[in-house]
């Protein structure tokens, strides 16, 4: 069944896909009723109080009975009309059973607004901590991350349709964060851009909306500007019928993603993993991977699609161990001394009623390599942080030390990581202060 964007009037639209996506959810619910499952207490709990939450959305999560001492996340997120119960229960059902297996943690965003979808088109949306929907969901990875003690180097995302086209923002504007993505039936990260407050692109969503690669790679670079670090693995999956997010989408985001991480757009290796599915590779570690899926229209993903996202953002994989991560991280970061040349810092800060989100970059300026690093700095008064990413802080107010996680240890020559962090504030929602690296001190750009 293939959902339709007819013109009629938008309420009336809604109306009907809401119709279509519940005999979807039946259809998805009936199928997966046959397959066994196995009995467990754990269940999809809602979470409130996450932290900044600017565009009211849910929060639900999944954590297993058996969960892996250091366990991946999955940040799986819904189509348009969607909840997060529909996909929990029904086309997402394969993701549940790898987490009761492998012992990884599923958060869920759900969209409040009128019609569920996704904000991927207004300007606060297209920006790291801009303000939309992309700001509320970090809070909840930040927050599952502390909870969970999850493996920062294992957090992925994966989603439908409205969910597919938010994965792809996601992957432009938190590249620090997540470590693959695999996005059902979106369209490329910046496509669905409006300026009228709308959300949705026509023009988008009936693939006439063509760039060329390097423009398309240069509007997920614009998400998260001077970010000069490692993107997330891409996997893209699309019907030859989709006529919701017309099939063209497929190939500007097969040139985005692998504009993004410089690879060729000639694919490495073609295969059929399945009879009517087309599967291209780029990149020599295939990095970027496309799958098309001949005569399907827009009611993706399948069971068999959701097991190769499984392997493909590596949630087939069993926990880490968190002593081992911990006492490597550890010797590092005390071992290593500050670096000869100095450093510098860039700290913005996004802030709204009496929450915050801050970038911090650190460059290093020196000549040698950073193996391993600490960076102190000031909150000022009345901030509290709530969460993180790409760093682990201490304490939580006044003087806080922010210390390199596994996948981030070096800071190589002139090289630069970026961190981020949410507070809360009472009034003064300023950028932090005093910036040393390793005992450094850091100059401020």
């Amino acid at each position: 069944m293939t959902l339709r964007n007819p013109t009629f009037p938008r309420t009336t639209r809604y109306r009907v896909i809401a119709v279509i996506a519940a005999v979807l959810s039946v259809v998805a619910a009936i199928a997966f009723a046959s397959v066994p499952q196995q009995a467990h207490a754990a269940s999809l709990t809602r979470v409130t109080g996450f932290g900044t939450n600017p565009t009211n959305l849910n929060m639900y999560v999944y954590a297993p009975d058996r969960l892996a001492a250091r366990p991946a996340l999955l940040l799986m997120i819904h189509y348009c009309t969607g909840t997060a119960s529909a996909v929990h229960n029904g086309g997402g059902r394969d993701y549940v059973s790898a987490a009761d297996r492998y012992g990884f943690v599923i958060v869920y965003p759900e969209a409040t607004r009128d019609g569920r979808c996704f904000d991927v088109s207004t300007q606060n949306a297209l920006r790291r901590d801009g303000g939309s929907d992309s700001t509320g969901i970090m809070s909840m990875v930040a927050h599952a991350r502390q909870r969970y003690n999850v493996d920062p180097s294992r957090i992925v995302v994966s989603g439908i349709s409205s969910g597919a086209m938010m994965t792809n923002v996601l992957a432009a504007e938190y590249p620090d964060v997540f470590s693959a993505a695999s996005a059902f039936a979106g369209v490329p990260a910046g496509c669905f851009a409006t300026t009228d407050g709308s959300l949705w692109n026509s023009q988008c969503s009936g693939g006439t909306l063509q760039k060329t690669p390097q423009q398309w790679g240069d509007q997920a670079r614009a998400m998260f500007p001077g970010y000069t670090g490692a993107y997330p693995r891409m996997q893209l999956w699309h019907g030859t019928n989709d006529t919701t997010l017309a099939y063209p989408n497929f190939g500007e985001a097969l040139d985005q993603w692998t504009n993004v991480h410089g690879v060729s757009r000639t694919p490495v290796s073609t295969d059929q993993p399945q009879s009517n599915w087309t599967r291209t590779r780029y990149g020599a570690t295939g990095v970027v991977e496309g799958i098309s899926a001949q005569g399907t229209g827009h009611d993706v993903p399948t069971a068999g699609m959701v097991s190769r996202a499984i392997t493909f953002l590596g949630l087939d994989q069993p926990g880490t161990d968190p002593t081992t991560t911990t006492t490597t991280t550890t010797t590092t970061t005390t071992t290593t001394p500050p670096p000869s040349g100095g450093c510098a810092v860039t700290a913005s800060v996004n802030a709204w009623n009496t929450g915050l989100t801050e970038t911090i970059t650190i460059t290093n300026t020196s000549t040698t390599a950073v193996n391993g690093w600490q960076l102190q700095f000031t909150l000022p008064g009345g901030q509290v942080i709530t969460g993180g990413w790409s760093a682990t802080y201490s304490p939580a107010s006044g003087q806080v030390t922010a210390r390199n996680v596994n996948y981030n240890p070096q800071i190589p020559p002139n090289g630069s990581i970026s961190i981020g962090l949410q507070a809360t504030h009472t009034g003064n929602s300023a950028a932090a202060t005093g910036f040393s690296l390793n005992g450094a001190v850091c100059g401020v750009r």
